[in-house]
């Protein structure tokens, strides 16, 4: 069992939770969180407030999964990443476990 974290823009959390049921993951938790690039962006350079930092509104999934939920989960997210037309890509990482309960 491992933990599998993925990240997305809020507006690809849809298109996140059916990659995860398609990959029989039936589990997992979410969470709003905001997504920061560190790089000036031209909303950025020409807002009133320059210093000010914006984020995007993103969505973090978790699940503890077996490894071949996982291996589907990520080819069908590279897929889906191949095929998108934005800069926001859907981004995922898997975690080792080494106890639970």
């Amino acid at each position: 069992m491992k933990l599998v974290i993925v990240t997305a823009v809020e507006q690809f959390q849809k298109e996140v939770l059916n990659l995860f049921k398609k990959a029989n993951i039936q589990n997992l938790s979410s969470s709003d969180i905001d997504g920061h690039k560190n790089s000036a962006s031209i909303t950025m350079a020409s807002s009133w407030f320059p210093g000010e930092k914006y984020g995007n509104e993103s969505q973090l999934f978790f699940s503890f999964a077996k490894d071949e939920n996982i291996d589907a989960l990520f080819e069908l997210l590279k897929e889906f990443n191949a095929n998108v037309e934005t800069n926001n890509p859907i981004k995922a990482v898997v975690v080792p476990i080494e106890k639970f309960i």
